[in-house]
Parts: structure tokens; C-alpha cells; sequence
């Protein structure tokens, strides 16, 4: 019998999805990354909505060189591709975010750090070399809140990205079905144990987190409780989970430095519009006021263009990411961004536009779904 030869590295953002499964092992954590809210028809619409987009290619413009740089925010980046805030990497890996910020640095590009990450924030900037946000949910002891903010500004974030669609967690039937709880390995490091501990009590029929998202998660916030969070913080503020042209007129009111367009993959309210549906109608909102960023069923860099084509300054990436750090750690991650890049610089030069400023409305069009 001939031996195997050796294996051909990923081609694609999808091969990274079927390393982590392999690697993951667990079937329950494997649902807890994969999974959303109910029948899961909105992480479904995601990935549709980028079916209907046909790219508008120029010809005979000098793409010798596509050039994928940009800003948000003041931080230069290499890339406009991002980490989307996901909780617990731990789950993934050993080294978990730490390991994420090392692979989003070699890469380039922006790292948002969830509030239920599972390494310490320190540990955390002490291993990134790119730009770090950290993200927050409106918790009902608002003194833990700004304790975690000034805690990531002193390690040096540059952004508060409030999640502002999770008044209460999705009803996610995976993980309720399995009876997820967090194992004692793994915990939320840069809160008090005390104020997650039912995120580690599993019981038949409930997802833990969810109890732990309903002790925790203040669900009265409204517009006005924003100025008592820029009264804690001189980081910029960023909301993500705007899928309105109302919200999206309110945040500019509001103060907002910029908005993420964002149905949080899926996870949350199960028949939500589409990210991508909802990305022109909130960019044209906004106008020139604040940047949009953009995340919800991202796969490559063609959805990213797409994205980018249709009003977003920034795309993030939740599921692939883990999926590369599961595979490979720090190098997965790196791998997976710059795949992503690379298929965004190549889309760029099949359409003639060398640059981010030339991708405009012009490029793409996003057909209604019959």
C-alpha cells in the first residue's frame, strides 16, 4: 500500500472548518462555536446573502499592486479584516485569546476582545502586536463594568465596543439541548469568579450561560444610560448590533465613534435580518459621521469585498477565526486572516481596484432574495 503523501495545506477559509472539527473532538463545544439562536434561519441568511452579490469588475486598471491597508479609529492597520469578540478561546485551544492576538498581530489586524474572554487582558496585550478592543456587555453591577474598562484602557485598548443586541441571550437549542456548562478549566478571566459561577453549572435542558447572561446582563439599558459610559472612559465607543437606519441615526446622535452592523452571527434573534441586508441601509444612515464595521457569516475575502463594496470600512470574522485557532493556534489564526487577505487583494485586482477608497457601491450588487 502506497503511504499517504503529505497533506496539502488549506486553500480556503472552509478548510479550516473541517481541521477544528477533527482537532475539537467535543461535540458540545463544537455546538456552542457552530451553533445559533432557535432554527438557526439567520446564521443561514448570512451565508445566502452573499450569494446574491455580483461583483461589477473594471478592467484595464493597473492592479500591480492591490494595496489592503486602512484605518479605524487612528490604529493603521494591514488589513480590514478583523477578530470578531467571541468568548471563551480556551474552548479552542490552551493558549486561547493569547494565542488569538499573537496570530491577529502577524497578521495585521484589529483583535476585539470579548468580555468573557479566558485569559486575562494583560496576558493578553502582553502578547499582542496589533491594535486591541475590548468588548462589553451593559452589566447590572455597573461598577464591575467600569472597573473592566479602565482595566482594558490601563492594558491598553484603544475602543469600547458595547454589544448592544443581547438584552437577554438568544435561545440557543444546541446548547440547550446539550446542557452546556463552562468545565472548571475554563472560566471568564477577567471577571470575578463569584459573578460567573452559574456559568459552570450545567443542568438537563438549559444552557448555563444563558442563566449566567440573565444574573448578569442589565436588560433596562436604554440611548440615555451611554452618556453615564462616556463619563468612565475617553476610549472611543463603538455599538455593536445595528441592523436599522432608526438605530443607526440614534447612535450618531448618541455620540457613537462608530457602529459594527452585526445580527451576532446568528446567535441572538433567530428571523433578524441578514447582516449584509441591513449593511447599505446602516451606512447610508450614517453617512460621514462615524465609521460602519461590518460582521455576520464573513468566509473569505470575497465577502469581505462585498462587504467593503457596500459600506463597511472594516469586516470581522468570529466563527473562522476559532476555527484557525483550534486547528493550528496562533498560526491558524494568522492563516486564516491572511487567506482571507490574500482572496481579497486577488478579488481586488479581478475588479479593478487597486485600492480600499476604490471599492464603492459600483463593485457589488446585492439582489433582493426571491
Amino acid at each position: 500500500m502506497t503511504a499517504p503523501g503529505p497533506q496539502a495545506p488549506p486553500a480556503s477559509v472552509e478548510d479550516y472548518r473541517h481541521a477544528a472539527r477533527l482537532r475539537l473532538g467535543d461535540d458540545r463545544v463544537w455546538d456552542f462555536i457552530e451553533g445559533g439562536a432557535e432554527t438557526e434561519r439567520t446564521v443561514a441568511a448570512n451565508r445566502r446573502a452573499f450569494g446574491r452579490v455580483t461583483l461589477r469588475p473594471r478592467v484595464l486598471v493597473d492592479v500591480s499592486h492591490c494595496r489592503t491597508g486602512t484605518e479605524v479609529l487612528g490604529s493603521r492597520l494591514g488589513t480590514p479584516l478583523g477578530v470578531a469578540p467571541t468568548a471563551y478561546h480556551r474552548l479552542a485551544h490552551p493558549e486561547g485569546e493569547v494565542a488569538t492576538a499573537r496570530g491577529a498581530g502577524a497578521a495585521g489586524a484589529l483583535y476585539v476582545v470579548s468580555i468573557y474572554a479566558s485569559r486575562t487582558l494583560e496576558d493578553i496585550a502582553a502578547a499582542a502586536t496589533g491594535p486591541l478592543w475590548i468588548q462589553v456587555y451593559w452589566l447590572r453591577r455597573r461598577e464591575v463594568l467600569a472597573g473592566l474598562v479602565a482595566r482594558a484602557a490601563a492594558a491598553g485598548c484603544r475602543a469600547v465596543v458595547l454589544t448592544v443586541d443581547a438584552p437577554r441571550l438568544g435561545r440557543r437549542h444546541r446548547d440547550a439541548r446539550n446542557g452546556f456548562a463552562l468545565g472548571p478549566g475554563i472560566r471568564a478571566a477577567n471577571l470575578d469568579p463569584a459573578e460567573t459561577a452559574s456559568a459552570h453549572r450545567s443542568g438537563a435542558g438549559r444552557s448555563a450561560l444563558a442563566a449566567h447572561a440573565a444574573e448578569a446582563v442589565d436588560p433596562s439599558v436604554t440611548w440615555s444610560d451611554l452618556a453615564w459610559l462616556r463619563a468612565r472612559s475617553d476610549l472611543p465607543l463603538v455599538l455593536k448590533g445595528i441592523l436599522t437606519a432608526e438605530d443607526a441615526a440614534l447612535a450618531v446622535r448618541h455620540g457613537a465613534d462608530a457602529v459594527i452592523v452585526s445580527n451576532h452571527g446568528g446567535r441572538q434573534l433567530d428571523g433578524a435580518a441578514a447582516s449584509l441586508d441591513a449593511l447599505a441601509e446602516v451606512a447610508d444612515a450614517v453617512g460621514d459621521a462615524c465609521p460602519v464595521l461590518f460582521d455576520g457569516g464573513v468566509r473569505g475575502g470575497t465577502d469581505a469585498f462585498a462587504a467593503l463594496a457596500l459600506g463597511a470600512r472594516a469586516v470581522l470574522l468570529g466563527r473562522p477565526v476559532l476555527w484557525g485557532l483550534a486547528a493550528d493556534g496562533a498560526a491558524g489564526v494568522a492563516a486564516v486572516l491572511d487567506l482571507a487577505t490574500e482572496e481579497l487583494a486577488h478579488t481586488m485586482a479581478l475588479t479593478g481596484r487597486p485600492d480600499l477608497a476604490s471599492i464603492d457601491r459600483s463593485a457589488a450588487v446585492l439582489r433582493t432574495e426571491a
